[in-house]
């Protein structure tokens, strides 16, 4: 039988989002003993600590984490939901992640399309490396996100949408790189760990026994290639995403093996999608 109900969930939200019990009772024009005893009738049900003291104020516990990811999904639905029975429209915040090369080459045109036929929807896109991106829709801070292989797909719905040319890329003063000795002592340009494209190219190294020099870790892809550019070091980078910054022309591109160079980027989310999801992947599949 179902314990948990919307109020006792709002008022834990309000204790999490004001940091304590006295501001959220402020907020919710409640007494702070209400709150409290909210919140431990609400821990009792669980069978679990959702806080824990820290000074003066709360701190979630690692289950209130947990009960926190899905008390946003669970809002954000109520919120979908309570919108779409209204004005028959789908309206609210849609919230999706997405690899800074794929926003930069590829869903200009998917979220116009999207916005034209839904302008009641609000797109909030966050970028990130696979891995980050991964975690934030496994704990539900994002509805869906696309994300390149290598992946771990356990738990997840995934379909590929894009295909991908990786190229090496170095300053236009090296001579053509042909296999990973070519690029011993050098350093390689790349996003944090967690990044697929970075992955791929590590492993093409170290299957020949080449390790760089250095790694210089960057945050987006125009100071990647700038940085390539002036003769810092290699990268793998989308050939769409060169084309797609008129780059190409800055460095030299080398072409990787077929088992290296070739990368899908995929759509996951967890759980049953939205309805807003669902139309979103409708308009994903449209002919650009």
């Amino acid at each position: 039988m179902r314990t948990l109900d919307l109020e006792s969930l709002e008022i834990f939200s309000a204790v999490v989002r004001e940091g304590g019990i006295v501001r959220a009772a402020a907020k919710l024009h409640r007494v702070p003993s209400n709150v409290s005893t909210r919140v431990k009738q609400l821990e009792r049900e669980l069978g679990v600590a959702l806080f824990r003291k820290q000074g003066r104020s709360l701190a979630l516990s690692a289950e209130g984490q947990v009960l926190l990811s899905y008390v946003q999904r669970l809002f954000h639905l109520a919120d979908e939901a309570e919108s779409q029975l209204r004005s028959g429209h789908p309206a609210g915040v849609f919230r999706i992640g997405a690899l800074e090369s794929t926003a930069g080459s590829r869903l200009a045109p998917v979220l116009s399309r999207f916005h034209r036929a839904y302008p009641g929807v609000e797109v909030e896109l966050a970028t990130g490396t696979t891995g980050a991106l991964l975690d934030r829709v496994a704990n539900f801070e994002l509805e869906a996100a696309f994300v390149s292989e290598p992946f771990n797909a356990r738990g997840f719905e995934a379909i590929r949408v894009f295909d991908e040319e990786l190229v090496l890329i170095t300053a236009r003063t090296v001579a053509r790189v042909k296999q990973p000795g070519d690029l011993a002592g050098a350093t390689m340009v790349a996003f944090a760990a967690g990044c697929s494209y970075r992955r791929k190219l590590e492993e093409w190294l170290g299957a020949a026994g080449i390790a760089p020099a250095r790694t210089l870790e960057l945050a987006s892809y125009q100071a990647m290639i700038a940085c390539v550019a002036a003769g810092t070091g290699f990268a793998a980078v989308p050939r769409s995403l060169l084309l797609a910054l008129r780059a190409a022309r800055d460095v030299a591109q080398h072409e990787l093996p077929a088992r290296i160079r070739r990368s899908s980027t995929h759509l996951v989310w967890k759980g049953e999608p939205s309805s807003v999801l669902g139309l979103f992947r409708e308009v994903l599949g449209q002919p650009g």
